[in-house]
């Protein structure tokens, strides 16, 4: 199953989007996001995806500072580019006050995205342009459907909306993030097709 574009005014202020966004009912067990300003309903994500995503997190949990978290579900907002993105890990920090049910992109230290098939070009192209437009210093893409094979890319040193890529492997070797994680992901422990 593909995702759904839920038709909106395109006159909407940002605060309305979002306030749509957040306050009507949808489908149980979805994931809702905001991209290019069009609310995107996706079917949950199958059990491979889940799994890589598991194995990452598993990973990072040992080399986070203390007052950091990875997170799931959390979204992170971007209004400059009409973005509300839920990545599939997001490692931030742990926030005292009360917040909403998202955080400004420019809190994230890292997203990791894992492609699915019906919807990988919003993982390699529209939200990798927001992530590095919100300045967002490293994101993760594992993408199992890329055109010539499974791969993972590294991005970092976001200027304006691009980032450059740091490092690309194919699934089955590994991939190292620089500090603050300062750690090496062995590819080969995920799912293969």
């Amino acid at each position: 199953m593909s995702a759904l574009a839920v038709s909106h005014d395109s006159e909407q202020s940002w605060d309305d989007l979002v306030r749509f966004w957040a306050e009507s009912e949808w489908p149980e067990g979805s994931k809702v996001e905001i991209i290019e300003g069009i609310v995107t309903v996706s079917p949950t994500p199958v059990y491979r995806h889940n799994l890589i995503a598991a194995r990452i997190q598993r990973r990072l949990y040992g080399m986070l500072p203390k007052d950091f978290e990875v997170f799931q579900t959390l979204a992170i907002a971007m209004p400059s580019r009409l973005g509300m993105f839920i990545p599939d890990l997001l490692v931030a920090p742990v926030l005292e006050e009360e917040t909403p049910s998202y955080i400004p992109a420019g809190l994230a230290e890292l997203v990791v995205e894992v492609t699915s098939r019906p919807n990988a070009r919003h993982d390699r192209i529209t939200k990798c342009a927001a992530y590095a437009a919100a300045g967002i210093p490293l994101y993760l893409l594992v993408d199992p459907w890329a055109p010539d094979g499974p791969t993972v890319t590294l991005y970092g040193e976001p200027q304006g909306d691009t980032y450059r890529a740091l490092a690309t492997v194919k699934f089955g070797d590994a991939i190292t993030l620089p500090a603050p994680f300062d750690l090496t992901i062995d590819t080969g422990e995920f799912p293969k097709s």
